[in-house]
């Protein structure tokens, strides 16, 4: 392989990964209420002002969600796919692949609750004193 053919399969790689991506977005709703949620969070955290450290741990956790949510997006199209009638170990991949997305958005909350609450706590305590 050339280092042309190598660039451009990295490219055609790009693509794939971006139309995947986009599929989600566009077919699946907890794709886009765990964008608003992850949006909310971010500005919540520069709000905040928190440090790097926490930003590191918040983008891993979102990333998570995400991650969780394309695999099992994943998972339901191979499902469906394979098994186009209704069979009970294709409800088991598609539950099993829709509870590890339940646990990396619990997960994300209590990470979210650790990080985000007690810097929270004290710049709303802040704000009500000062009224």
């Amino acid at each position: 392989m050339t280092f042309k053919e190598f660039i451009y399969s990295r490219i055609r790689s790009f693509g794939h990964a971006f139309r995947g991506w986009w599929y989600v977005l566009k077919t699946q709703h907890n794709a886009w209420i765990h964008a608003v949620a992850a949006v909310a969070v971010f500005l919540l955290a520069l709000w905040l002002g928190l440090p790097p450290r926490d930003w590191a741990v918040l983008i891993l956790t979102v990333t998570m969600v995400f991650a969780a949510e394309f695999v099992n997006t994943a998972i339901e199209a191979v499902v469906d796919l394979a098994s186009p009638v209704h069979h009970p170990l294709a409800k088991v991949g598609k539950d099993v692949g829709a509870a590890a997305v339940l646990i990396a958005a619990l997960a994300a909350v209590i990470i979210g609750l650790l990080i985000l609450g007690p810097p929270l706590w004290v710049k709303l305590i802040a704000l009500l004193a000062n009224h």
